[in-house]
């Protein structure tokens, strides 16, 4: 993932900064708890694409 890009890219919701999960591929949103796919190397910003992160799940 290029680190220019992950600079400006926001969640498209509420506009929070994102943490990049490398091993898993993610973009996460800590404030609404969403996980954004990256697939070939493209962020999927779309809500109905990303993945619910249950309260269990430390985000760091």
């Amino acid at each position: 993932m290029d680190p220019k890009l992950l600079d400006i890219l926001v969640c498209p919701l509420c506009k929070s900064p994102l943490l990049y999960r490398k091993p898993e591929s993610e973009l996460i949103c800590k404030a609404d708890r969403l996980a954004f796919p990256i697939r070939d190397g493209i962020p999927i910003m779309l809500e109905d694409e990303a993945r619910r992160l249950p309260v269990e799940e430390e985000i760091s």
